[in-house]
């Protein structure tokens, strides 16, 4: 299929696929419903990913990535999605990728040495805090009600969060908090970065979810009592965190949408498989018409969610914010491959949810897609008031998606 990738993307996401197919997925067999991966798999994966030169795609040069731009990071990124562990192992996985590119884009020099530089190198990790229970950060994140008041040349941050992705494992969080309680939210709120070892910070627990294996990945709860921390830990423009964010989630939803799409492109590939060496009542399963009908409109579907999403990445390459196109490749994409993966599971029967095969995983973490990064029904709200050329008076509703 011909999307018109930049070169580079191409030959790195060649490189990837290699990268996958012959290091990640072998490791993968190995630890298929599992818990989690231990940290030392990890790092030997990081250190075959650097050899492969496939390491950081999105991370400056400077930092020790490949420094692709994001349009040609989109065919990259659908091939490390191939395998559960492929962001993981390239340090392309939320919520480190987006948090990183955060930092790149809007943080001082300082903030830059102090976490930029170890979270591309993969030793230290971070966590977004925005989704709060019950009355706040959720699909309508303008009722967020943690706060942040200043004392001299600290800020004093109160709030409860959860949902809070990669929170078990953060060093630092990038903390949406109110700041200016006489604005709209919109136009009061900062991203503050802290230290998880400052006092007044508790993780509360990592909360039960479908899907996360075998990563490991964790949605936490962290409550946030009296913390202080420097004023100039503010990440971008005081007051303007949500304009900060907005930037940060046009491509991290597309990013996704690619990850997603190569999970379910190598689910649909292991049905195909599976189907053509297995047989009943007396042929291949492979020459059942509604398996193979099944197959081509999977198939389909995917092609048109790859067009999709690169449509609003050439958008968003153009200097255009795009937020329609993101949403509308966005709802498609999360349906398209929670329905491909669904048929996969279907076309492999018993062993479809079994754990020797990685579409039950696949599966349980798939359908996390159509709530993160705005559920559905949130963009669609969004798709349907440009339809009807309603006032936009809620252009960041849906911001808050388990905070990867």
């Amino acid at each position: 299929m011909e999307y018109h990738d930049p070169e580079v993307g191409q030959e790195v996401a060649a490189r990837t696929r290699e990268f996958v197919s012959e290091e990640v997925i072998p490791v993968e067999r190995e630890w298929l419903g599992s818990e989690s991966v231990p940290q030392s798999v990890v790092d030997d994966l990081r250190e075959k990913a650097r050899e492969y030169d496939v390491y950081g795609p999105q991370i400056p040069e400077e930092y020790g990535g490949l420094g692709l731009d994001f349009r040609a990071m989109l065919p990259v990124f659908e091939e490390a999605g191939r395998s559960l562990l492929g962001g993981t192992a390239m340090r392309c996985d939320a919520p480190d990728e987006g948090n990183m590119h955060t930092l790149e884009m809007v943080g001082t020099e300082a903030q830059q040495e102090q976490w930029l530089e170890p979270l591309a190198a993969g030793e230290v990790n971070s966590g977004f805090c925005m989704t709060e229970p019950m009355q706040g950060g959720g699909s309508d994140p303008k009722m967020l009600q943690t706060s942040a008041s200043k004392d001299g040349d600290e800020w004093v941050i109160d709030g409860h969060k959860w949902w809070t992705t990669g929170g078990g494992d953060a060093d630092v969080f990038l903390v949406m908090a109110r700041t200016n309680p006489d604005a709209h939210p919109y136009e009061g709120t900062s991203i503050i970065l802290v230290p998880r070892e400052t006092a007044g910070v508790e993780v509360v627990r990592n909360i039960p979810h479908v899907g996360g294996k075998p990563v490991g990945e964790t949605h936490s709860e962290v409550t946030f009592d009296g913390v202080r921390v420097p004023v100039e830990n503010t990440l971008g423009p005081e007051d303007a965190g949500f304009a900060v964010a907005q930037k940060r989630l046009g491509p991290a939803r597309l990013t996704h949408c690619m990850r997603f799409a190569g999970m379910a492109d190598r689910a649909l590939d292991i049905a195909t498989a599976y189907v053509s060496e297995r047989e009943g009542f007396g042929e291949s399963l492979a020459q059942k018409q509604s398996i193979r009908f099944a197959i081509a409109e999977a198939r389909t579907d995917l092609h048109a969610a790859r067009t999709m999403v690169r449509h609003a990445a050439d958008a968003i390459a153009d200097g255009r914010e795009a937020r329609i196109e993101v949403a509308m490749a966005k709802v498609f994409t999360a349906r398209v491959t929670q329905q491909a993966i669904d048929e996969a599971v279907q076309c492999c029967g018993a062993n479809g949810i079994g754990k020797d095969l990685p579409l039950a995983d696949f599966y349980e973490n798939v359908r996390a897609f159509r709530i993160i990064d705005g559920a559905d029904e949130v963009h669609l709200r969004s798709i349907a008031r440009d339809a009807f050329d309603d006032p936009n008076t809620d252009e960041l509703a849906g911001l808050t998606r388990f905070d990867g």
